[in-house]
């Protein structure tokens, strides 16, 4: 199956020069969505995480069925406010600006292992802030899984020595 082929490309979005990559198309087609679900468990089957963490908000829609699949649990970072009980939050640096991301105290035992889950890696910032998230709840990280990485912004740099597996390549985006 050609999963690259199900994801629609939409030049200009959300500003010019971008080409958005819309995993929606994807994740309509039933048979695709079980094999990218699939292919995810099946590389870090040996991993045996504890818990899946889903970044906000796509990681959510990767995370649950990998969690079910994989027969653990899933953890949601969100963005600030969006979490009813205690956080710890991180603050990240985006090209024109600053974020914030936040998980329940609670969420991650000491010692857990944990595969963190996102849509895409492209700069590492977002799924960096997650990492950090996790290693202040002092769970272990067994590794990044993602549906997309765009190649040519060297995300996987700033996930060293983790193990980083993605399943769609894009180069020169």
């Amino acid at each position: 199956m050609d999963l690259k082929s199900l994801i629609r490309e939409v030049p200009d979005f959300p500003k010019p020069g971008i080409s958005f990559k819309d995993i929606t198309t994807l994740l309509k087609d039933g048979p695709a969505l079980r094999k990218v679900t699939d292919l995810l468990a099946e590389h870090f089957a040996a991993a045996k995480p504890d818990l899946i963490v889903g970044a906000e908000s796509r990681g959510f829609l990767l995370g649950a069925p990998l969690a079910y699949k994989m027969g653990c649990g899933i953890v949601l970072v969100r963005k600030p406010g969006k979490l009813p009980a205690a956080v710890a939050k991180v603050s990240y640096q985006l090209e024109y600006g600053q974020d914030s991301l936040e998980i329940h105290l609670d969420a991650i035992k000491p010692g857990q292992r944990v595969l963190i889950v996102d849509d895409l890696l492209a700069t590492g910032g977002t799924i960096s802030a997650t990492a950090n998230l996790v290693k202040q709840l002092k769970g272990e990280i067994v590794g990044f899984a993602f549906m997309i990485e765009l190649d040519d912004l060297h995300g996987r740099k700033k996930l060293e020595p983790y193990d980083v597996f993605s399943l769609v390549h894009y180069e020169g985006e």
